[in-house]
């Protein structure tokens, strides 16, 4: 607990992801001396990371664990790290799923980077089983390391008089609830929709099947990839969106030229695409398979004119925590900036207490029955903000046309190497987690939170979804901190 604790105080000191050089701690440093077979193998791995460097190309979905840069650690595998101890097995396959973190990542990188990414992971597989030995010896270090800085800036906060300004900022998230939660009322009571509907459905197949970590050594829920495939075609929910020009569209994100043939990220509403990737959270003490589902659109116009929320590219993240059984626990939805989490309960959950605070907590304007396995859900967004404002359940139709237009399944994964319509790839997320041209104007309102360009669509990692107080919407802790299971 201890080593937890310095690690987060030294995290928060930072800005962002981690900004120091991951190699100039030990051990890496150390070994970078070394002329041996262990020296020429970090060595290998730093050239790697100059070349990634130079090209631009770094991801940050996972982050380098300072003194391990060739291991990357996200919010689930750090929260694993006290659970090692004493355990050599389940030591191997966390330190193992560090490892892969990476892969993934240098791959995506060396990619984007225009480098043949499959040889260099082969060339660097002997590498890293011969530092997987080497750390075994390291493993209270690379526990301690092994952490992700929250995305929070305390300076931000310090100079922005937090403890005093957070006041504010809570008056206008109550102000948003209340909004909120009339909205869903009335949406459940049947209201005026006010814009022409258009209706999605998902595919019943899948282009490709997102990354599944499982290891029964660290607890994960073990899956095939046959019953994750049919359980994300399960739960893909339905869009019912109001509809009044491109802008309420939901498309697949493409780096296209504009006006000035330059290169920008956009959306093609002529591919009507629904991401999804796989996730863990933790209820109760028990580890559980979540699905993320996203879909992107072209802009949230303004709805006046100074209107601080609008910009480039909007969308919306669906999240389905599943019970053993495969059945829905609790959703939870945030937009791409981190903004707007709220929760959709289901009967098998109740709220845990809460204690007195003005910090952001549990926000649930709407319950719903879990669906059974012939229906479906269907999420009501408006027009124009694309605000998710009601949560129904409805029979399932296979007849295709008999419900809406058909939204292709893809592995959220792929935006981060797109192609380019030159050649080569580039994600759709800098090197900073943020999407380029998707800034608001609030961020130069809201900087005192501590948050890095609020209102800016970022990558799956980097959303933090507090204005006051702090929380990160890939926290596996979070469904613990706010429901239990009913009796």
């Amino acid at each position: 607990m201890m080593r937890r604790l310095s690690v987060a105080m030294a995290s928060g000191l930072l800005v962002g992801c981690a900004s120091l050089d991951p190699w100039s701690q030990p051990p890496a440093a150390q070994r970078l001396q070394r002329d041996d077979t262990v020296g020429d193998c970090v060595r290998r791995f730093q050239a790697s990371d100059i070349l990634i460097d130079a090209a631009g190309t770094r991801d940050v979905q996972a982050v380098r664990v300072p003194g391990f840069p060739y291991l990357r650690v996200d919010r689930t595998l750090a929260s694993l790290a006290d659970e090692v101890d004493g355990q050599p097995q389940r030591a191997a396959e966390w330190s193992a799923a560090l490892a892969a973190q990476d892969e993934a990542g240098r791959r995506v990188e060396l990619h984007n980077a225009g480098r043949d990414a499959a040889a260099a992971a082969a060339s660097m597989a002997d590498c890293r089983r011969l530092l997987a030995l080497a750390d075994q010896q390291q493993l209270p270090a690379l526990q301690e390391a092994a952490q992700v800085p929250d995305d929070y800036s305390n300076t931000r906060r310090v100079l922005g008089l937090y403890p005093l300004t957070r006041y504010a900022f809570a008056a206008g998230i109550s102000a948003w609830q209340r909004d909120t939660r009339a909205e869903f009322a009335a949406a459940l009571a049947g209201g005026p929709h006010g814009a022409p509907r258009t209706r999605y459905l998902a595919a019943e197949q899948l282009d490709e099947l997102p990354d599944l970590r499982q290891a029964a050594a660290l607890g994960l829920p073990p899956i095939s990839r046959e019953r994750l495939a049919a359980l994300i075609i399960r739960h893909a929910p339905r869009l019912e969106i109001g509809t009044l020009d491109d802008n309420d569209r939901p498309g697949a994100l493409v780096w296209q030229h504009d006006s000035g043939d330059s290169l920008q990220l956009g959306v093609d509403v002529d591919q009507a695409v629904l991401y999804v990737r796989s996730a863990h959270g933790r209820l109760g003490g028990r580890w559980l398979l979540q699905l993320v589902y996203s879909v992107w659109f072209p802009a949230r116009p303004p709805a006046h004119a100074y209107d601080v929320l609008a910009g480039r590219l909007d969308g919306l993240l669906w999240r389905v925590t599943l019970d053993e059984d495969g059945a829905p626990l609790v959703y939870d939805s945030i937009h791409p900036c981190g903004c707007y989490h709220l929760f959709i309960p289901t009967g098998r959950v109740r709220a845990r207490p809460q204690p007195e605070s003005i910090d952001e907590g549990l926000f649930a304007p709407q319950s719903v029955r879990a669906p059974a396995v012939d229906e479906r859900v269907v999420l009501h967004l408006a027009t124009g903000t694309h605000y998710l404002h009601g949560v129904s359940v409805e029979p399932f139709r296979r007849r295709v046309g008999e419900g809406g237009i058909l939204m292709a399944l893809r592995d959220d994964d792929q935006l981060r190497r797109l192609p380019l319509p030159g050649g080569g790839s580039r994600s759709a997320f800098g090197t900073d987690g943020l999407v380029a041209g998707s800034e608001r104007l609030e961020r130069f309102y809201f900087w005192p939170t501590g948050i890095a360009s609020a209102g800016q669509m970022r990558q799956w990692g980097r959303h933090a979804t507090a204005f006051v107080g702090r929380r990160h919407f890939d926290d596996p802790t979070l469904l613990d901190r706010y429901f239990e299971r009913q009796p």
